[in-house]
């Protein structure tokens, strides 16, 4: 019995699927349900600009299509639901004067953000269809490159053995890649270029006389491509000779800089000058009158004497400032000494003669 009962429910079951099936298709190829396609999967786009989420649905159905589209997150947020091309309700904050939706389903979104991005579930259904149309859509935001640059821990000229780091630098850009080249050509894998996971550093340990070429960097992300500018490492080996010189040079600065620290100008020894004591410009000669140059008769023990002594006089500062042949004083400090002498022809006539009176007698 129980079997009699179970088969005619397997047959009811069977039934049914095939008259669902059968309702689906007719002879002149019409369905019941939206058909939808979606030319590209997966959208790219820049932050500021437009993304095109495109999307085509079929239908024998002469309604409007109720379109909804939604951001999936930890939990669904709903982007825009319209009846066409008309939004139902409201939009939230983060939307609004950013949608439009077209009759076919698209939607478009103005001026992207990085919160944008993520997966997007389209849902397009009509009345009389039993089926609702549903597709998927990624959607990537980036950021555009600014052209990067070479930043280098040290100088581009590099002494033979010498290590460098060179840092492939940009302002702008997201999800960037990078890859270094040489001369123009990618770099080769040589032991000595170390390059860091991201491949933003390169390394060069040790440089040879072949690592002398051009360098430049090129980041790449989802949206573009760009390469910075190159730059010249130029190495250089140190010769015995240059060494030799520059340790002279250095030893020589060093020791004109302690000669010129020591070294301070000495005074010249000048002669002594003569100070006048009194401003009388009177003053022409140390000798006072003429006349004490010319030899002088004097008087002796009753014998006359002819003596002739250029004497330079002192005068004595007690004296009268009045007078007419007085000169100025000098401080014996800076007088020069005096000295007495006697007329040699004097003397002369006076041991040839024996006599002084007789001398006296001749100049009478």
């Amino acid at each position: 019995m129980k079997a009699e009962k179970e088969s005619p429910s397997k047959a009811r079951i069977i039934s049914k699927i095939l008259l669902l099936v059968g309702l689906g298709f007719f002879n002149t190829g019409g369905v019941l349900a939206v058909n939808m396609t979606i030319p590209n999967t997966l959208i790219r786009g820049t932050v500021g600009g437009e993304a095109l989420l495109s999307v085509r649905y079929v239908s024998l159905s002469p309604d409007l299509p109720v379109i909804k589209w939604q951001l999936q997150r930890e939990k669904s947020v709903t982007v825009v639901q319209s009846i066409g091309t008309d939004i139902i309700g409201t939009l939230r904050p983060e939307y609004r004067d950013r949608i439009l939706v077209f009759e076919n389903g698209t939607l478009l979104l103005h001026n992207l953000r990085l919160s944008d991005e993520g997966a997007y579930d389209v849902e397009i259904s009509i009345t009389d269809d039993i089926f609702t149309g549903e597709g998927n859509i990624e959607l990537t935001v980036d950021e555009l490159i600014s052209r990067p640059y070479i930043d280098m821990e040290s100088t581009s000229v590099l002494e033979l053995s010498q290590n460098v780091v060179l840092n492939c630098s940009h302002d702008n850009g997201t999800r960037t890649t990078y890859k270094w080249l040489k001369g123009g050509k990618p770099l080769a894998n040589v032991t000595r270029f170390v390059l860091s996971p991201d491949q933003k550093f390169l390394t060069i340990t040790r440089v040879l006389m072949a690592d002398d070429d051009i360098y430049s960097c090129s980041v790449e992300n989802p949206v573009g491509n760009i390469t910075s500018l190159p730059i010249r490492l130029t190495v250089y080996r140190r010769s015995s000779l240059y060494i030799i010189l520059s340790t002279g040079g250095i030893f020589l600065l060093i020791t004109l800089v302690t000669v010129c620290a020591c070294w301070t100008p000495s005074k010249e020894s000048r002669p002594p000058t003569t100070k006048l004591l009194s401003t009388d410009h009177s003053f022409q000669s140390p000798i006072n009158h003429t006349d004490d140059a010319f030899p002088k008769m004097t008087q002796h023990n009753g014998k006359t004497a002819v003596t002739s002594l250029y004497i330079l006089q002192q005068k004595d500062p007690s004296m009268d400032d009045s007078s007419s042949n007085s000169i100025g004083s000098i401080s014996e400090l800076d007088m020069p000494p005096c000295y007495t002498t006697s007329n040699p022809y004097t003397d002369s006539i006076t041991q040839s003669t024996g006599s002084p009176a007789r001398l006296s007698h001749k100049y009478t």
